[in-house]
């Protein structure tokens, strides 16, 4: 079989590069859910959720408006004050998104991990746990220091990429 020759398509050395070390799984998903959050489309933080089970994703999600509702990176924010920080009211965030997508597609997410850009806010360990995840790898830091006590309080493991992996 002849190799593929294609011009247009890069064939330097950019696959040895990213070969050099073979990543753990959870970088893996990690690197993932960093990919997901450039379909964002919220001007100010973009984030990335995957949902994996038994090293295998099972969906992802990343925060922008509601399905055939206009985006804020094309009309604005919609900004109001919640619990005294400023939070966009037009957008679901990436975990909310990944679990509604298992939701609609009817898919279990009971007993699965979730890799996030960043730390859930309060609202999403909610739902991290009423779905049935055990546990939350993020990267990011997240200003909702009550998110880490309740998800302490429920039991939700809550691990920081970075913290205890390379």
């Amino acid at each position: 079989m002849e190799p593929f020759k294609d011009p247009a398509v890069d064939t330097s050395n950019s696959h040895e590069t990213l070969k050099k070390v073979r990543p753990s799984w959870d970088e893996y998903f990690m690197r993932i859910a960093h990919e997901v959050a450039t379909r964002s489309t919220c001007p100010r933080l973009a984030v990335g959720a995957v949902v994996v089970r038994d090293k295998r994703i099972l969906t992802t999600g990343y925060n922008g408006s509601p399905s055939g509702m206009p985006h804020c990176e094309d009309v604005g924010c919609l900004i109001r004050i919640v619990d005294g920080r400023e939070s966009c009211q037009r957008t679901l965030h990436a975990e909310q998104n990944a679990i509604i997508q298992a939701a609609y597609h009817g898919v279990s997410v009971t007993g699965a991990s979730i890799y996030s850009t960043h730390q859930p806010c309060l609202m999403c360990v909610k739902m991290i746990m009423n779905a049935g995840i055990e546990e939350v790898h993020y990267s990011g830091g997240y200003p909702d220091p009550l998110a880490m006590e309740l998800a302490t309080e429920g039991g939700l493991a809550m691990v920081r990429f970075g913290a205890t992996e390379g």
